[in-house]
């Protein structure tokens, strides 16, 4: 795609960036295919390639962008689909995220949603303000239908991804057996709050593969979320908090996540902060390439229910992990099915459930019924967006794959799972 930027904005290297990205578009219409948003819209400006031209635009002419071109997108997931399927190598995840940071800077939007996008980074990556918020929100989930019919369809969709209450497990942190190395393990922000139970389990899968587990002490979030509103600064801060805090932690192995949407977020860490982030994003690695890298600890025999593999945008295209998640569930002993349609998003994408709820709900639908096709008895889901976004919907129990990987090596079964459950696999 040609461009016609000027050398003085060519001097900006995040401008020289997305140019350098546009030119390799060359519209061949792949991408087409595999983005959720034209799927459910069909709109070429719902398309990755109609998004870049719009963005092309946008930053060629500077200023406010139009009202048209904000929409459009605002309706991207950030699934990175258009990624994957890319023959030409485009950097789509440069591209949005400098369109997004674009907006944020030269366009102002309504009240309500100006009001939104600053609450939610202010509640969402702040520990202690999350659980008085989902406390909340455990109060106030009666009052969703009548968000719905005041035509507050955000705050709607933000009561119907509150969980129940779920207690925090303590476990040990040291490696078990002969120690193989030291790990860090992001903390995160909403993970912790909403699915305690997913670091334990974790912790119990990496110490008994022999790695300790260190959690480093001023760590903060890893900016998916205000990346995903546009916040390029803050993002940019909170990065450099966390490369300070897992530098006094000494020396470490592995910087592991268990929210495939926080990886992606940590591997990207090299573009916005140069060479110190291209190190920790090196050392970056979800929970399920780490065991897959360092090898399934011994599994315990014991009868285990037939399992569909949601693979999260994140983990799949984000950061290209495939083959590992499905495989150790395999060699776990589990039955994997495979989800149709499984490169489509769930519809969760960082805050997009909030922020578009309509077209949230409609790809949430379409996966939770590819989902009941494949007659699993449980969801193993590694993303606690899609988590959360699915299981209000799924009659079935829905578990993170670390926790069932705990749970084959010798940890308890997921709290999810009742007995009544077991099904034995064929």
């Amino acid at each position: 795609m040609r461009t016609a930027f000027t050398p003085e904005q060519l001097a900006d290297p995040k401008t020289a960036a997305s140019a350098a990205a546009i030119r390799k578009c060359v519209h061949c219409g792949f991408c087409t295919a595999t983005c959720p948003t034209y799927v459910l819209l069909g709109d070429e400006r719902d398309s990755p390639r109609g998004r870049i031209e719009l963005i092309r635009e946008m930053l060629e002419r500077g200023g406010p962008p139009a009202p048209s071109t904000v929409t459009h997108v605002d309706r991207c997931l950030s699934c990175l689909a258009c990624t994957t399927t890319c023959p030409s190598g485009v950097d789509y995840a440069q591209l949005i995220d400098h369109a997004r940071a674009h907006i944020e800077t030269h366009y102002r939007r309504p009240w309500f949603e100006r009001t939104l996008r600053s609450l939610i980074p202010a509640i969402l990556t702040d520990r202690r303000r999350l659980r008085l918020a989902l406390f909340a929100g455990r109060l106030a989930r009666p009052l969703g239908p009548l968000f719905e019919r005041l035509k507050l369809p955000q705050l709607a969709a933000l009561l119907r991804l509150v969980p129940p209450p779920a207690p925090t497990p303590r476990v040990a942190r040291e490696a078990r057996g002969r120690a193989r190395g030291r790990v860090v393990l992001l903390q995160g922000c909403v993970e912790p709050a909403m699915a305690p139970q997913i670091r334990a389990a974790a912790i119990r899968l990496i110490t008994r593969a022999g790695y300790e587990v260190v959690l480093a002490e001023g760590e903060g979030c890893c900016g998916a979320i205000s990346e995903h509103l546009g916040r390029a600064e803050e993002v940019r801060g909170m990065a450099q908090t966390n490369l300070d805090a897992w530098a006094r932690a000494g020396k470490i192995d592995a910087i592991v996540t268990t929210a495939a949407g926080c990886g992606t977020a940590l591997k990207a860490y090299g573009r916005l902060l140069g060479p110190p982030g291209e190190t920790a994003a090196a050392r970056a690695k979800d929970v399920l390439e780490f065991i897959a890298e360092v090898g399934l600890p011994e599994v315990v025999k014991i009868r285990r229910p037939s399992v569909a593999y949601h693979a999260a945008c994140s983990l799949q295209h984000g950061q290209q992990v495939k083959a590992p998640p499905p495989r150790l569930l395999a060699e776990a002993g589990y039955e994997v099915r495979t989800v149709p349609e499984g490169h489509l998003c769930c519809g969760s994408a960082g805050v997009y459930n909030i922020l578009q709820s309509e077209l949230a709900t409609q790809l949430r639908d379409r996966k939770a019924a590819n989902i009941r096709s494949t007659e699993a008895t449980v969801l193993a889901a590694g993303n606690i967006g899609c988590m959360a976004q699915l299981s209000p919907v799924l009659d079935m129990p829905v578990v993170h794959p670390v926790e069932l990987l705990d749970w084959a090596t010798g940890g308890p079964m997921p709290a999810a799972i009742a007995p009544g459950a077991l099904r034995a696999s064929a």
